[in-house]
């Protein structure tokens, strides 16, 4: 089978295709894999070091307003369509998956004008132009939440990104031995109720503010604190937090999998993929949604927070008020915190990479 996976620009779109990737390659029935994508997105690192070969095309984003850019979007989207196409043809694919991003309508517009199936992965609840666009043409249209205004779509989760499937394993062979090993990994204290606070990689000025505020009461009151602020970001949190012997504090941490392993509660931002595997892991989080854009951030967290998996917070609400109030309060309830974590597993996928890859491999059969 031979497959072209189209996705890049931020990790959001990267992480899913590499898991989806991986999983189609480890079928009996193996799987010729090509990515086309960005020269400028994370993609062009990523791809390229797992293995996979990755062919560019030219980015052709759609203007917010009126702009010259506007005038020069055909011309930039025809070139992207064609270098789409040429890609879907060298490569000989039988599929054309799609994740969105710039990269996605291109390779849908080519898939169609070649007449190759198309499956789509959105990730958030909320849909983007892209996917919008190539639903009205695909095969099969995967969907990460329940309730994606998609037509004809099948819930099959996100595909989780290696380290977090591997995690979600080893958590359920034995919780205790990989919350050792992943507070070891980190020099936290295993025993110690550990709050882990993330607002990305470019971190989130709101809730370092708030957290850093109120750290003296969490500390007092025994929580331990694993803070990442975002590259460039931590200083003005050091600054507030020394001296608090449990407040651990990193701009950026790749071994994602052991914090999670460590944390008993997590606060972030509700990104498709944080919500994700938070509930495939079966840990509790409050989440602060972006205060801007289309609302998507509030929609991913809608779903695990009414089964009990989470709180969700507004980001104006986040202040050291609620830090050293309710937040200190749940993170005193061992019981509540344990139920927090298995209503978010109850609502978390674990196997999205397969249910995707079940789609790709029938919309391939189906296209022979």
């Amino acid at each position: 089978m031979r497959v072209l996976l189209a996705g890049g620009g931020t990790a959001g779109h990267v992480n899913p295709l590499l898991a989806t990737a991986a999983e189609l390659a480890a079928r009996p029935e193996g799987a010729a894999l090509t990515v086309l994508g960005t020269a400028e997105g994370l993609e062009s690192r990523l791809v390229p070091a797992a293995g996979l070969p990755l062919r560019v095309v030219p980015r052709a984003p759609l203007p917010r307003r009126p702009s010259p850019d506007l005038l020069r979007l055909p011309g930039r989207l025809r070139d992207a369509v064609r270098r789409a196409a040429a890609a879907v043809e060298e490569s000989r694919a039988e599929v054309v998956v799609g994740f969105g991003g710039y990269v996605a309508t291109p390779a849908y517009l080519a898939a169609r004008r070649l007449g190759v199936p198309i499956v789509v992965h959105e990730q958030n609840a909320r849909p983007g132009l892209a996917n919008r666009l190539g639903a009205r043409w695909a095969r099969h249209v995967a969907v990460t939440f329940p309730g994606t205004p998609l037509p004809h779509a099948t819930l099959t989760g996100l595909p989780l990104r290696a380290p977090i499937a591997e995690l979600v394993a080893e958590r359920a062979a034995d919780a205790a031995a990989r919350r050792r090993a992943g507070a070891a990994a980190l020099g936290l204290d295993p025993d110690a109720t550990t709050l882990l606070v993330t607002g990305g990689s470019l971190g989130a000025q709101r809730i370092n503010d708030a957290v850093s505020a109120g750290a003296a009461a969490l500390d007092a009151a025994g929580v331990q604190v694993l803070h990442l602020t975002g590259q460039g970001k931590d200083e003005p949190v050091r600054a507030a937090t020394a001296g608090l012997h449990g407040y651990h504090v990193l701009p950026y941490l790749d071994d994602m999998a052991s914090a999670y392993a460590a944390a008993d509660l997590v606060l972030a931002r509700s990104g498709a993929g944080t919500v994700s595997e938070l509930a495939a892991l079966g840990i509790g989080a409050v989440y602060v949604p972006l205060p801007i854009g289309n609302g998507e951030q509030r929609r991913n967290a809608a779903d695990v927070v009414a089964a009990g998996g989470g709180r969700l917070v507004d980001d104006a609400d986040l202040t050291a008020g609620y830090v050293t109030g309710p937040l200190l309060e749940l993170l005193a309830d061992r019981d509540g915190l344990a139920a927090m974590g298995r209503a978010a597993a109850g609502a978390g996928v674990r196997d999205g990479a397969a249910r995707l890859a079940d789609l790709v491999i029938s919309a391939a059969r189906e296209g022979r």
